[in-house]
């Protein structure tokens, strides 16, 4: 989908930026979503500071040529803090579950999915219950 022409209460914003995981826009459609896809943090911040979003789902890429960070999803999440309503769903790999905690403990985040997860456990984490 297109970065213009989106509803905002029902947006998500998908940032992939190593992936090696499936496509889950289709996923994301059947549950009602409108998906915006970025490959970059960069994207991804210039597109939360204009538009409003449901929903963002975002990998934890442990980072170590960053001396005061420890991934880029931390400029990101920075980035959101003013979006009210949004909900925050990262994928991480089990061996970044240390790292992530400091990250996690700073930023709000709605779920959390470890690799390997299936479909079924993607579609709990981005259901969002009125």
């Amino acid at each position: 989908m297109t970065l213009s022409g989106i509803n905002p209460g029902k947006t998500l914003l998908a940032v992939v930026e190593q992936g090696g995981y499936p496509d889950f826009t289709a996923l994301y459609e059947t549950m009602g979503y409108e998906v915006v896809m970025v490959k970059t943090p960069r994207k991804a911040i210039s597109y939360l500071k204009k538009n409003p979003v449901a929903m963002l789902v975002a990998e934890f890429n442990f980072q170590t040529d960053f001396r005061d960070r420890t991934s880029s999803l931390e400029s990101i999440l920075a980035s959101v803090q003013h979006q009210q309503a949004i909900n925050v769903v990262i994928f991480l790999d089990k061996v970044n579950i240390e790292r992530f905690e400091r990250v996690s403990s700073r930023f709000s985040i709605f779920n959390t999915l470890t690799f390997p997860f299936d479909e079924d456990q993607l579609r709990k984490a981005v259901a969002i219950t009125d």
